[in-house]
């Protein structure tokens, strides 16, 4: 079923005079997906500028906003908030300078720190008289071989540096004989005791600003209401600038084209008749960047908080696999993670999150659905592997052991070596098995699509089916026991290869059918290192599913070690310090398994099964031309 709105290429040709009252009624209607239009023009430039500045000055605000700050001010009027962002980043560049200036009077003091109090007012008045200071410093052992004929004044030194001051009569103007490795101290800005008055001063102020700022927090929201109106309001400038225009006759002509899905076209060819406007409706071209919307039903459109994460979209004329992307993530997040504890414990912080929204009337976000059903499939994996916060299988309570499933569990691995070795070749098996689901999954939409549309190119679908099921028995062979499945000897060889070859040739010859199997078998011949290259890489795309046993495997080992590590220290007076082991370490782990699923379990839908498909991920999300100013 396609999932994937259709959609309707649509130009719409207005009087330039009226464009801009058109453009008002269409973003009203909020359905029209516009082509990228590049607008210009002081008006625009202004909204920009302005929009800028408030996003500096909510950042501004964002450095001193807490959960005690006071209600959101909603009855700013834009002057207000335009006058209240002016002073805001005054206020912020004032902060900053100060900061500044503090940081250079700390860098002077420190400068001087060893010359002790100084006050350069002092020698400015001596050399008014004619007596002239200068300060250096030198090596300790230097200083000591100065000529006599140098008059200088010792200030402070150490083992290995001097500070001095060189006294010159009527000049201070540097004498040949002293020696090049003196090097000449600059006299500070102000004296040592005013520049500690200035920080001082300077904190104070930065202390007011502070307080100013901390106070400004009231307006967060307003800001937040006056930024959505000004990105809504730079959107309508753009497009009414970015029209194109054409002079015919008299009269000025403003056009623009774009896409409305199918469901809507009626009620933009019902404004466009009201209103009079020229419109045009026809199927997209090949070449046109068409956007992409995507209709599912509720449970399905639990991944989209994921997939809008990723930011992945898929081409107008490609497949949707929304639904199939939560069913195998769900799985991929159960085995990835692969505890029972760790399920509960992501299903009861969903489930909160769900009550409280549910307590408040409102509805909950979608990601807290998708965490509580991601929670189920973790928890269902660990109750059937036997999986409980790393705790040796054989130290659970008997009913936690009994409910597991023999052929994966822990409890069952438990028991011997042996078994342990078997539990381990059937969660292999399991993951290659899903491989092979998956992957074929991929392939059966695609057989259906080429038989909706009468191709041969099922026969190339078909012919991957053949070679993925030939390929996973070399896996099971090679990577699983060959002992156990003696799937490359004797008689089962035969079908092996035959299963390889055979879809190996129907993938040669129909890969590329466009309607002429001579063609088809070119296209191939021409392109003949990708064609066997592609039989490699359906081997390395069912191997990559080991990741799913390997990565549970790791969070595994790393929950057990935590135990390992708590252990000894909940048996005496440093409980609290195993306890303390304990969440820490499980927190670490949650955390890694997390990113593991992001890396992993994403990976295997968004690529290998992607690539299966021809999925390249190269959409444009449908975003119409829609009413986004919020009056406050």
């Amino acid at each position: 079923i396609r999932m994937i709105v259709p959609m309707k290429k649509i130009s719409l040709v207005v009087l330039e005079k009226e464009k801009r009252e058109a453009a008002k009624k269409l973003r009203r209607l909020g359905a029209v997906h516009l082509e990228t239009l590049h607008g210009g023009g002081e008006e625009l430039t202004a909204l920009r500028d302005a929009c800028a500045k408030t996003e500096n000055a909510a950042s501004v605000l964002a450095e001193y906003q807490s959960e005690k700050d006071a209600a959101p001010d909603r009855n700013l009027n834009t002057a207000q908030i335009a006058a209240k962002t002016d002073e805001i980043i005054a206020c912020a560049e004032r902060k900053k300078q100060c900061r500044e200036q503090v940081a250079q009077n700390q860098a002077e003091l420190e400068r001087f720190a060893k010359w002790g109090a100084f006050d350069p007012a002092a020698l400015d008045a001596l050399a008014e008289k004619g007596v002239y200071l200068s300060l250096y410093e030198i090596s300790a052992a230097a200083y000591r071989t100065l000529p006599e004929s140098l008059d200088t004044i010792f200030v402070s030194g150490d083992k290995s540096q001097a500070r001095f001051l060189l006294v010159g009569v009527g000049s201070r103007v540097r004498p040949d004989e002293l020696p090049p490795k003196a090097c000449a101290v600059p006299n500070p800005r102000l004296s040592t005791k005013a520049l500690e008055a200035e920080i001082a001063a300077l904190n104070t102020e930065i202390g007011r600003i502070d307080k100013r700022l901390r106070a400004d927090t009231a307006y967060t929201q307003a800001f937040g209401w006056h930024r959505k109106q000004l990105l809504g309001d730079i959107e309508f400038e753009n497009v009414c600038s970015g029209m194109n225009a054409e002079t015919a006759g008299n009269e000025t002509l403003a056009w623009l084209t774009g896409y409305v899905p199918q469901s809507d076209a009626e009620a933009l060819c019902s404004e466009a008749k009201r209103e009079g406007w020229a419109l045009s409706l026809g199927e997209p071209a090949e070449d046109d960047p068409v956007p992409t919307k995507l209709k599912n039903n509720r449970l399905v459109s639990l991944i989209y908080p994921l997939t809008d994460f990723l930011e992945t979209v898929p081409g107008y004329r490609e497949y949707d696999i929304s639904g199939w992307f939560l069913l195998f993530f769900c799985i991929f997040f159960g085995i990835l993670f692969g505890d029972a504890g760790y399920g509960l414990f992501l299903s009861l912080i969903a489930a909160g999150g769900i009550t409280r929204y549910s307590l408040k009337g409102k509805a909950a976000p979608a990601v807290l659905k998708l965490l509580l059903l991601l929670g189920v499939s973790n928890t269902a994996w660990g109750v059937a592997t036997c999986s409980w916060f790393g705790v040796n299988a054989s130290k659970l309570p008997a009913l936690l052991q009994n409910v597991s499933v023999p052929l994966i569990s822990n409890a069952t691995a438990a028991r011997s070596h042996e078994l342990e070795e078997a539990v381990s070749q059937n969660l292999q098996i399991v993951c290659f098995s899903l491989a092979l689901l998956h992957l074929s999954v991929a392939h059966i939409k695609g057989i259906i699509r080429c038989i909706a549309a009468h191709s041969l190119k099922a026969l190339s679908e078909l012919g991957s089916i053949a070679m993925l099921a030939g390929m996973y028995c070399v896996v099971l062979s090679v990577v699983v026991s060959s002992a156990r499945f003696p799937l490359l000897s004797g008689g089962y060889l035969k079908i092996v290869l035959r299963l390889i070859a055979g879809g190996f040739i129907f993938n040669f010859v129909f890969a590329n059918y466009e309607g002429n199997i001579a063609k088809s078998i070119i296209a191939s011949l021409q392109n003949i290192i990708s064609v066997i290259l592609g039989l490699a890489n359906v081997f390395s795309d069912i191997m990559s599913y080991i990741r799913l046993w390997a990565v549970g495997l790791a969070g595994a080992s790393i929950s057990s070690t935590v135990n390992a590590m708590a252990g000894p220290l909940l048996g005496n007076f440093l409980i609290f310090l195993g306890i303390i082991v304990l969440v820490f370490g499980h927190g670490i782990n949650i955390i890694l398994n997390v990113l593991s699923v992001l890396v992993h379990g994403v990976r295997l839908n968004t690529l290998e099964f992607s690539s299966h498909l021809g999925v390249s991920w190269s959409g444009i999300a449908y975003k119409p031309f829609s009413e986004t100013a919020i009056k406050q």
